[in-house]
């Protein structure tokens, strides 16, 4: 016979665990909140007026208007990992809080869906705080702008899903260096953040199609310059089905880490 892949058993639960979570970081949101804006903000200025300074309009406006976007779905992208691989797996294996959960009537998919939205919650925290500060500066004027707000959640879904694979086959931190190293900082040169990806040899557009980073920016870079993106759904489309397929494989691997 052919083994049926499992389905998630999901329920309200899960929005329990996302609470728990909130309320343990709420005693510490000032500091976390300013964490994340410090390293996108030091791009911004330092690339934006530095290198900037140095370079005609990038895209038809000045390079540090085309950096913002970038830089709200770097952060974003950030946010989502690092809450999904160093904090769930805090959560996991060293306090054990999930096996601590799991003695109240939830389950370990409820477990792993709430790790889900609450990584996913706090990357959309950090590119909210980017874009409000990008938009107080006067990097942003159109009220379209305010779409971006989905689409910066969708993001962080996506890369909180892909970073939940990683923690459930983690032995130990020092294994999240390899993920940053071969994936998150190549995705980051190759999606468009920094320059456009028309820029990149053939080779390397072809290959940037396919990374999910690309598609946030294609997504979120024309809303945050008052247009309209091409290919909206095929953008959203590629980030929700990365979100949903990479969500089943974690909590698959999560499964059979912690009950097998």
């Amino acid at each position: 016979m052919i083994a049926v892949p499992f389905r998630p058993q999901l329920t309200v639960r899960a929005f329990a665990v996302w609470r728990r979570n909130y309320l343990v970081w709420k005693k510490l949101a000032i500091p976390s909140v300013l964490g994340n804006l410090a390293d996108p903000m030091i791009y911004l200025f330092g690339l934006g007026y530095g290198l900037g300074g140095l370079l005609p309009q990038v895209g038809g406006v000045p390079y540090i208007v085309f950096l913002a976007a970038g830089t709200v779905c770097a952060s974003t992208m950030n946010a989502a990992s690092f809450e999904a691989l160093y904090s769930g797996f805090s959560r996991m294996h060293v306090q054990k809080t999930w096996e601590a959960i799991m003695n109240a009537p939830v389950s370990l998919d409820d477990v792993v869906a709430g790790e889900l939205l609450w990584a996913a919650a706090k990357a959309t925290l950090s590119g909210t705080a980017i874009l409000a500060v990008v938009t107080a500066l006067g990097f942003v004027h159109s009220p379209l702008a305010l779409w971006a707000l989905p689409a910066i959640f969708l993001t962080g879904l996506c890369f909180a899903a892909m970073g939940l694979i990683v923690t459930a086959v983690a032995p130990s931190y020092d294994f999240f260096m390899y993920y940053f190293t071969l994936l998150v900082t190549p995705m980051t040169l190759l999606s468009g953040v920094f320059f456009p990806v028309d820029q990149l040899p053939a080779a390397f557009q072809g290959a940037a199609q396919f990374l999910p980073l690309t598609h946030a920016v294609h997504l979120i870079r024309p809303l945050l310059q008052g247009q309209a993106p091409d290919a909206v759904w095929l953008h959203v489309a590629v980030l929700g089905a990365i979100a949903i397929v990479a969500f089943w494989i974690a909590l698959a691997l999560t499964r059979r880490r912690l009950l097998s």
